[in-house]
């Protein structure tokens, strides 16, 4: 599933490439994916709309309108948001969810093989109580060891499982959560209340670095993430433990060890490494 790093991708390519356009249709063949709205009222709400700002909220890409309403759009595994330019390959075509018309002559391509992902059409006081619900954002300044602190020291949940708990802290899933808690050496089993106030600093040390190289790099690609270019992010080849089971640890050289006892997800750790 996309996390922040890809999501954030998305979205600046987004902002820098449609800012001001114009929605001139609205064509949507698979209709499950759309959330809150019917298909012809959004058409009838989108369609004359200028797109004033593509921004990020946790692991959405959000779409905000001249109208005042936001496109909000969950990628979850396949999902993509691809602009067409004419040259977009005709396997991504084929599986667009639905189009948006643009007055330049482009399309922008809700993309989504499995469609698991969402799309919905919020008004400014329907998204002002969905995006309340969601934690605080890691890159902001409020996301400071005190609050991380917080987050861990009264819960008998497993560190990694809090780390992913949308509630809490938004956009960091499986995969950096995995490297995070490599990085500070932290075992993601423990339970957030076990953990010492310098392990907690430690975690905050690394998370904020970890997203921001990953956005660097444009994301990460296993299988079908692809940004708004419709290109894989590069920072698969720099993560260390997820992904690598049974491969040498980089700080210690011990075989990483794989198991799904932490809240059924895929966690890969160093059983040296990390404590």
């Amino acid at each position: 599933m996309p996390e922040l790093p890809e999501v954030e991708t998305i979205a600046r390519d987004l902002d820098r490439a449609l800012r001001g356009a114009r929605i001139t249709g609205v064509t949507v063949t698979r209709p499950d994916v759309l959330r809150e709205v019917t298909a012809s009222t959004l058409a009838k709400r989108a369609t004359g709309a200028t797109i004033d700002r593509v921004w990020r909220r946790a692991k959405h890409a959000v779409i905000d309108l001249s109208t005042g309403d936001r496109l909000v759009v969950q990628p979850r595994f396949t999902g993509a948001l691809l602009i067409d330019d004419g040259a977009l390959p005709e396997e991504e075509r084929l599986y667009s969810t639905l189009a948006f018309q643009l007055d330049d002559g482009r399309a922008l391509h809700y993309r989504d093989i499995r469609r698991l992902g969402t799309v919905a059409l919020m008004s400014p006081a329907r998204w002002a109580e969905y995006s309340g619900k969601m934690g605080i954002e890691p890159l902001d300044p409020a996301f400071t060891a005190q609050y991380l602190w917080d987050v861990l020291h009264g819960s008998t949940q497993a560190v990694k499982k809090l780390l992913m708990d949308q509630s809490r802290v938004v956009g960091i899933g499986n995969i950096y959560a995995n490297e995070a808690l490599w990085r500070a050496g932290i075992d993601p089993s423990r339970q957030g209340r076990a953990l010492q106030r310098d392990e907690v600093e430690r975690l905050h040390t690394v998370i904020v670095p970890l997203l921001e190289e990953a956005i660097e790099a444009r994301g990460t690609s296993f299988r079908d993430y692809r940004d708004a270019r419709g290109e894989r992010g590069s920072f698969a080849a720099l993560l260390q433990v997820y992904g690598r089971e049974g491969l040498p640890c980089a700080n210690c050289g011990a075989r990483l060890v794989g198991t799904h006892a932490v809240d059924g997800r895929a966690t890969v750790f160093c059983a040296y490494c990390q404590r």
